[in-house]
Order: structure tokens, then sequence, then C-alpha cells
């Protein structure tokens, strides 16, 4: 009987040690689990690159318009107005195939009585078209939208827009230039894994952010792009968000 109880006990006693380092193990093993882990984590960075450049391209248009109460006298009118400023612009150089005049835009304007209630009795008729010049000789149509005014000494009521200037190059020029601005966002979360006393692991996520294009020396920016088209000499930043793992 005692012998059986002895037994029992020494069963428990096994029983309860391999329990206790089960659990040790277990211990251990979580705890070296948590090291590894604690030894690896991630550092994201933002990196940049900037690049100057002048429009290769700039894209110009006027416009013009005639009034009167008669739609064929309009017609003619506006007729006349296109002739005149079809023969300034090339005089001033400009191939005639690269004048690129609008559809003609009608719209009736109508009388409005002594109550000011617009009737249904036309009063005159606006005919308008615009005329748009693209090219690669930038100082030439420059000057001619600073100038073109000058056909309102011919009769001819003429507005100049502003030109819009553009590159045309700029595809061939992002992926090289977000080569770079990786390249720099790997710079700098090397520098800080350096400062943290780790050292910088593998690229494991990259996003590209939106390419800015701003006037030359401005600090405009704008997380939904900038395209700017007023100006004649610009830069183009290129951004890339990246995710390093570090090494501790």
């Amino acid at each position: 009987m005692n012998e059986n109880k002895s037994k029992t006990i020494g069963n428990i006693l096994i029983a309860s040690i391999l329990a206790v380092g089960i659990v040790v193990s277990a211990i251990i093993a979580s705890n070296a689990l948590i090291e590894i882990k604690s030894n690896r984590t991630s550092i994201v960075v933002t990196g940049s690159a900037k690049q100057q450049i002048t429009s290769d391209l700039i894209v110009w248009t006027g416009y013009f318009n005639t009034q009167s109460p008669d739609l064929k006298d309009a017609y003619a009118d506006l007729e006349a107005s296109r002739e005149k400023v079809s023969n300034y612009l090339i005089g001033q150089g400009i191939n005639e195939e690269d004048l690129v005049f609008s559809s003609i835009s009608t719209s009736p304007y109508y009388i409005t009585n002594e109550y000011g209630v617009t009737t249904s009795q036309i009063d005159y008729y606006d005919l308008s078209q615009t005329v748009t010049i693209s090219s690669g000789e930038i100082d030439k149509v420059t000057e001619i939208s600073r100038n073109a005014t000058e056909l309102l000494s011919e009769g001819v009521q003429f507005q100049s827009y502003e030109p819009q200037y553009m590159y045309t190059k700029l595809a061939d020029m992002k992926v090289t230039m977000l080569a770079e601005a990786t390249k720099d966002a790997t710079k700098r979360a090397g520098m800080i894994a350096e400062n943290a006393g780790s050292k910088l692991g593998d690229l494991t996520y990259a996003d590209m952010g939106v390419m800015q294009i701003t006037p030359l020396y401005s600090n405009e920016i704008s997380d939904y792009g900038i395209s700017d088209t007023t100006s004649l000499k610009k830069e183009i930043t290129a951004v890339v968000h990246c995710t390093f793992e570090v090494d501790k």
C-alpha cells in the first residue's frame, strides 16, 4: 500500500517537474522571439531630387470678335478681321500652317424693355474666334503675344492671352529623377540608422509622390502637384517615400 502511494507521489513530482520545464522552455523561446523581433524594425524617409529646366514650347492664343444687329454682316466683319489677323501674324514670321483658328462662336444678345425684362427681340449678334500658335520659337512668339494688340489700330477687336510655356521632355526625365530621389532617400535613411547605432537593411516599400513643376526659385508646393505654365524657366521636383528595414 505504502509502495503504491510512494509511486503515485513520485509520478506527480515527475509530472510537475516536466510541466515546469515546458513552461520555462516556452518563456525562453518567447523571449528569444521577442529579442529577434526587437532587433528588426523599419524606418520611413522621404527623398527628393530637383532639376532646373527651360521651356522648349510656347502656346499662345489670341481672341477677336465682331458685333452687328445683322448676322450676315457680323460674319462678314469677322471674316475680314480673321484675314487681318492672319496677315499680321504671317508678317511677324509665323508660318500660315502654324496658325490654328477655332470654330466661330455666335452669341445673340436680346433687347431689354423699360421694366428690365429681356424680350425675344435680338439687339445684336456677337461673333468671336481664337487663333492659337504652338511653337518652339519661344522668343518670337513671346514678342508677338506682347505686340499683337497692334491689330486694334487696324479695326480688329483683339485680345492677347498670356502665353503658356511647356516642357515636352518631362516624361524622359521622370525615371532619372525618381532614381535620384530614391538615392537621396537611401542616403538619408543610412545617416539616421548610423546615428542610432543601427545598420540599414533592405528597401521594403517605395511610393512616388507628385511631381512639382514650379517657377524657378519658387517655394510653392502642393499635395496635388503643381504644373506651372506661366514661367519660361522652371524647377522640377520629384519626391519618393521609402521604407527600409533597420537591423539593430
